[in-house]
């Protein structure tokens, strides 16, 4: 709002004085030319005066200033002339205006036969001084149009705000709306103009709403509903393993179960990132302890990392964050299953809590193959795979689990960054938390 504002200020003031520039130009030029015509009559006046001189009297002391020079001249003799005047004539023997240079200035000159035979009047007036009262003038009127320039834009900032008042409201309504808040704006006492852009905003919050709705109702749905079968098939599989003669280390049987496991927790992530929304987020935001969520999280994990003979080790101390505890809890679990499951057997997992001036780190490194650095903005991409390792034996992943991470991290302010990790190969994934969360 304020660039509409600033535009339409400058814009209208530019015009201003680009206006009044121009007017004031053509005022000077225009009063300089009438002062010229005015200061013309006076040396007109001048130079019948010194003609009308008494040549009889001595008029060698005479002195009429340093703007003004005469002299009387009678059969191409000087008879009377002012102090400082040279002794060459002062301009041509020819009636009329013109201009000459002596005594280091440069004068306007008027030459005048008198009635006399052979006497001729030439009087001179300083250009650069006869100009002086002219130019005064005119600036004296100019200033205070350029004066109340600052003014003027004062007052145009002020109409323009006043106009702009009901498009400040309505982005204020916008902004202050709660982050679940999609219904509509009151457009009753909204201004005629901007009736049409509120019906516009109105229409797609409404739209919104309703994709917004029908998403949450999808994942919910589908998440919930899938459960239920896929619990019951888990069971009867367990009841088929011990009621008949099966090979349970069969290929087959190996992939109907990993089948069941991918689609277990494909449903839970699902889920997941359901629960992972900015207004859930801010309800359950409370003091967590970094450090014992780790554990916590190992504590649950660790059968995966035991079956493949992984070494895993937590360093760090006790850190506080403000943050909602089952998001961070599936953000270190997502981390360490990734780590785990592209690690090969008797691998190592290292998870590092570590403090820094402006921020709080969570480092899980791993010493599996690594991820290339053309892959590494692409791994939080929705179901993306990273094929490096398509032999794992662990659980199968849905594409959503770095998704996760990138999302939880993003509802608490942090930052996700990929790098080679400490050991001989493997990925590094460190997400900083800033210090004004701690």
């Amino acid at each position: 709002m304020n660039s509409i504002r600033f535009f339409l200020v400058a814009g209208i003031l530019a015009t201003l004085t680009l206006f009044n520039f121009i007017a004031a130009l053509r005022g000077y030029q225009s009063s300089m030319e009438e002062a010229d015509l005015l200061l013309d009559s006076q040396l007109l006046d001048f130079a019948r005066l010194v003609g009308r001189l008494d040549v009889t009297n001595n008029h060698d002391e005479l002195r009429l200033g340093n703007n003004l020079a005469f002299q009387l001249w009678q059969n191409d003799e000087i008879v009377v002339q002012s102090y400082h005047a040279p002794q060459e004539p002062l301009a041509e023997f020819s009636n009329g205006f013109n201009f000459s240079n002596f005594d280091g200035y440069r004068w306007r000159t008027f030459t005048r036969q008198e009635n006399i035979p052979g006497r001729w009047v030439i009087v001179a007036e300083r250009t650069d001084l006869r100009y002086v009262l002219a130019e005064n003038v005119v600036l004296e009127s100019i200033m205070p149009i350029l004066l109340g320039i600052p003014l003027i834009g004062l007052l145009i900032w002020f109409i323009v705000s006043q106009g702009l008042k009901p498009l400040t409201t309505l982005s204020t309504q916008l902004k202050n709306k709660h982050v679940n808040d999609l219904s509509a704006i009151d457009a009753s006492n909204a201004r005629r103009e901007l009736e049409q852009v509120i019906q516009s905003i109105n229409s797609f919050m409404r739209r919104l709403n309703q994709s917004v709705e029908r998403e949450k109702r999808f994942s919910a749905d589908a998440a919930h509903e899938l459960r239920t079968p896929i619990s019951a098939l888990k069971v009867q599989l367990h009841n088929l393993s011990q009621e008949m003669d099966m090979d349970m280390d069969s290929d087959s049987w190996r992939q109907l179960e990993g089948g069941v496991e991918r689609m277990q927790h494909l449903v839970e992530q699902l889920l997941t990132l359901y629960r992972m929304t900015p207004d859930k987020f801010a309800e359950n935001c409370l003091q967590v302890d970094l450090y014992q969520l780790c554990e916590n999280v190992i504590a649950q994990q660790y059968t995966l990392v035991e079956n493949k003979n992984q070494q895993l080790e937590l360093m760090g101390e006790h850190c506080f964050i403000s943050g909602e505890e089952f998001a961070l809890e599936t953000l270190v679990s997502n981390l360490l299953s990734n780590a785990s499951k592209y690690t090969p057997e008797e691998g190592s997992i290292r998870v590092v809590l570590q403090k820094k001036a402006d921020c709080l780190e969570l480092i899980v490194e791993d010493s599996g193959e690594g991820i290339a650095e053309n892959e590494r903005e692409r791994i939080f991409e929705r179901f993306y795979h990273n094929e490096k390792n398509p032999n794992e034996k662990t659980l199968p992943g849905c594409g959503l689990g770095l998704t996760i991470v990138s999302h939880v991290a993003n509802l608490h302010g942090a930052r996700v960054s990929v790098a080679d990790s400490t050991f001989a190969q493997g990925s590094a994934f460190k997400v900083s938390f800033p210090v004004k969360e701690l």
